[in-house]
């Protein structure tokens, strides 16, 4: 660990403009050179992220889902499995951490995190973490709510960064952790790795690629009791059609080295529910169309709605980030000649 602190430690002088969430997403949404952070309330708090969306690295940019994420856990914090009375001191690792904003999701509400990414991303990452864990100790100095945020380097596989982590972890956490194929088998067994009887894996995804979508479905399915989190328990803003979080532990026959994992007990998940009575309350719901396969319906429908707020000059800062995400999928097919 003291070899991260030396290659983390970065001058928190350094000035920022802040962009307060209506920065693109991906390169190929039009991503602003100017948009070096954003700023982003959660629990209470205005944190700021820095992020580097010139960076050759996909980790250096504020992704959409850990925001859905952290909002998440803000909506579901006051009774259930994601209480501070419940999270208090429960350790958390964070595998593609990023710029971080879903590592502090957790310690707000009282974990101990540990935000993990390749070497390349380590200084902005450790920037946001010195910068944030400041800021929120300087609101509410003496407050024993907030837990805490270490960095360290994590390159899936690696068995020395896994061992020096000191596994196995309470929760896994990760938000668009997948976008390549090539990812998946690595991922997989870095979560093992990291697992123990108990561990709960909580993940953030935004559907890019249907292949890798279908993929990284099936080995999650293949290897977890998966639980998709209806859209009725995020945020009423900060979710999107093409936005999933899952919530997975594992399966008594996957068969991991070394790791022996007794089935998860959700009857204390108070959050997830059954596919029956996801699918009954959705029928009822405006969100009665909506499919594990996220079918084109739902995102021209999401889309047809923002195009209507473009036209009536109406958009809060959510719904302007969502059109860099509806121009990524309107490039995604067009080829250039």
């Amino acid at each position: 660990m003291k070899k991260m602190k030396d290659i983390c430690r970065i001058s928190l002088d350094q000035e920022t403009t802040s962009l307060h969430c209506d920065a693109q997403m991906e390169p190929d949404r039009l991503n602003s050179p100017n948009t070096s952070a954003i700023t982003f309330e959660v629990l209470g708090y205005q944190l700021q992220f820095s992020q580097d969306p010139n960076s050759k690295h996909l980790g250096t940019t504020v992704w959409d889902s850990s925001m859905v994420f952290a909002k998440f856990l803000e909506r579901n914090c006051r009774k259930g499995r994601f209480s501070p009375s419940k999270l208090k001191g429960k350790r958390v690792i964070e595998l593609g951490a990023g710029c971080g904003v879903a590592g502090f999701g957790m310690s707000l509400l009282g974990c101990d995190v540990i935000s993990t990414d390749q070497t390349e991303v380590l200084p902005l990452l450790m920037r946001n973490v010195e910068r944030n864990t400041s800021r929120i100790m300087q609101m509410n100095p003496g407050s024993d709510s907030f837990g805490s945020v270490q960095v360290a380097e994590l390159d899936w596989g690696n068995e020395d960064h896994i061992k020096a982590v000191d596994p196995p972890f309470d929760y896994i956490i990760g938000t668009d952790v997948v976008y390549a194929e090539h990812l998946l088998d690595p991922l997989l067994r870095t979560i093992f790795a990291l697992s123990g009887p108990k561990t709960t894996i909580l993940l953030g995804y935004e559907i890019r690629s249907t292949n890798v979508h279908e993929q990284m479905l099936e080995m999650w399915r293949r290897n977890f009791e998966v639980k998709i989190i209806p859209k009725a328990k995020m945020d009423r803003k900060y979710q999107h059609p093409s936005i999933q979080l899952f919530i997975m532990g594992l399966k008594p026959s996957a068969e991991t080295p070394g790791t022996s994992a007794p089935r998860i007990n959700w009857k204390t998940n108070d959050i997830i529910e059954t596919r029956e009575t996801e699918n009954s309350q959705d029928k009822n719901s405006d969100n009665s169309n909506e499919t594990d396969d996220f079918g084109g319906d739902k995102l021209m429908k999401e889309d047809s709605i923002l195009l209507r707020g473009l036209q009536k000059g109406k958009l809060n800062e959510w719904e302007a980030r969502r059109y860099g995400s509806m121009a990524a999928r309107l490039l995604c097919d067009v080829k250039i000649t």
